[in-house]
């Protein structure tokens, strides 16, 4: 399974009164097959995942499972600060039905790189699914270094990385390591497709939440030779991408849901957009409408 293109990091939509809403939650797994997306992340930081028990977790990665009926890979994430516990949920995601687990960095604890490839390879050993690495040094405070992810890329069960640094020294030290078994995927919307051109297979995207035609088409350009027509969509995603970034994530993203329909709210302690940015989310979801209209 060699994961590329469009790839949706999924918000997980909850009700007015908290409670995830699985009604909801299937209308936005239905868009994002129908726009074109090529595999789904559940349960990932953008699906508020350290606010889901074990039960609530389970009960979302099987409605997933139900609803894309094997037409797309599942990810789930799984990525805990402690090794014993990353494998647990891995195993758990697992028997509830995902494909492949995506394992971010462990938070917090700040393992040095020996210790990142022992946990990594202990996962992949014994979570039971094939694993995705992931690296966002911003939110984890480690960094999984290109030269640790040559020591892990050719595990037989480690199968791509999801890299959130978008700097251009980062991606030129890693495309060498790309591989029909190992995976390119950029984890930052404003840079993936500099990322894509120079190597990359694909994006784990917040974004495409909300755009997922607008993705899609990109690569669909892509592979049709026609740079322009992928950049051209590109630029008019950079207001999108703006906005998505003003404060924490999935902050913005899920008060630009809200106004399009798909659930009510965050688990704390994330907080509703400030005030301040109503007319910033406005735009941003006459955007997002104006750009999937065009796209079909």
């Amino acid at each position: 399974m060699h994961l590329s293109g469009s790839i949706t990091a999924l918000a997980t939509p909850f009700t007015a009164s908290g409670e995830v809403d699985f009604r909801a939650w299937e209308r936005l797994l239905d868009a994002q097959l129908a726009g074109g997306s090529r595999a789904l992340v559940v349960a990932g930081s953008t699906g508020e995942a350290a606010t889901l028990d074990d039960g609530e977790y389970r009960r979302l990665i099987e409605a997933a499972v139900a609803r894309v009926a094997g037409r797309v890979p599942l990810l789930a994430g799984t990525g805990q600060s402690g090794t014993a516990k990353t494998v647990a949920q891995t195993r758990l995601a697992r028997d509830s039905g995902a494909n492949l687990a995506l394992v971010v960095t462990p938070p917090y604890v700040r393992p040095t790189q020996a210790g990142l490839v022992a946990h990594y390879r202990q996962v992949a050993d014994e979570g039971g699914l094939p694993v995705v690495l992931y690296n966002v040094p911003g939110r984890t405070g480690g960094d999984l270094l290109p030269e640790t992810v040559a020591q892990l890329c050719g595990h037989p069960n480690i199968v791509g990385i999801k890299e959130a640094r978008g700097d251009e020294a980062r991606w030129s030290a890693l495309y060498p390591l790309r591989s029909p078994g190992f995976a390119l995927l950029s984890g930052d919307d404003p840079t993936f497709l500099r990322a894509v051109r120079g190597g990359a297979d694909g994006v784990i995207s917040v974004a495409s939440n909300v755009v997922p035609r607008a993705f899609a088409r990109i690569f669909e350009r892509l592979a049709a030779g026609d740079a322009a027509g992928a950049e051209a969509i590109n630029a008019r995603l950079q207001p999108l991408f703006d906005f998505l970034g003003a404060e924490p994530n999935p902050i913005p993203l899920k008060d630009l849901l809200r106004r399009l329909g798909v659930g009510d709210g965050l688990r704390l302690p994330l907080l509703p957009l400030s005030a301040a940015l109503a007319g910033d989310a406005a735009a941003a979801e006459r955007l997002c409408r104006g750009i999937e209209s065009d796209l079909q």
